[in-house]
């Protein structure tokens, strides 16, 4: 069973922009923690951003910081991760994942995750 689905990725050019969504298949996951998660070819997996449950708190990594911004909708039970002023370096497959407790910036207590949607961004 498929508990997270991601939607949204496709290609853009430097300095475009995509929304990413995930939509939730129980309303159990309304009271997790969701982050958005990027494995570009040959590399780890790492952090993007993450929001709490009541969506009031979010961490974002560096690497994204003031060119993304996540958010959530509890009575859709959706999260989107809005990215713009895109570059070839965020390139990867995007995944949603969910944790209960604290928002972590890393891939700690994260145990759902989807199956991920390709973002490829042309020079």
């Amino acid at each position: 069973q498929v508990h997270l689905v991601e939607s949204g990725g496709g290609l853009v050019e430097t300095g475009g922009s995509l929304r990413l969504s995930c939509a939730a298949s129980d309303r159990t996951y309304v009271t997790y923690v969701k982050a958005w998660f990027r494995q570009a070819p040959g590399k780890e997996r790492e952090f993007v951003a993450a929001i709490s449950s009541s969506g009031g708190w979010t961490s974002e990594s560096d690497s994204v910081k003031g060119r993304v911004t996540i958010s959530r909708d509890n009575f859709k039970n959706t999260v989107d991760l809005e990215m713009n002023n895109l570059k070839p370096d965020d390139t990867a497959v995007y995944y949603c994942a969910a944790r209960r407790g604290g928002v972590v910036a890393n891939r700690v207590g994260y145990d759902v995750w989807g199956q991920g949607t390709q973002v490829t961004v042309s020079s």
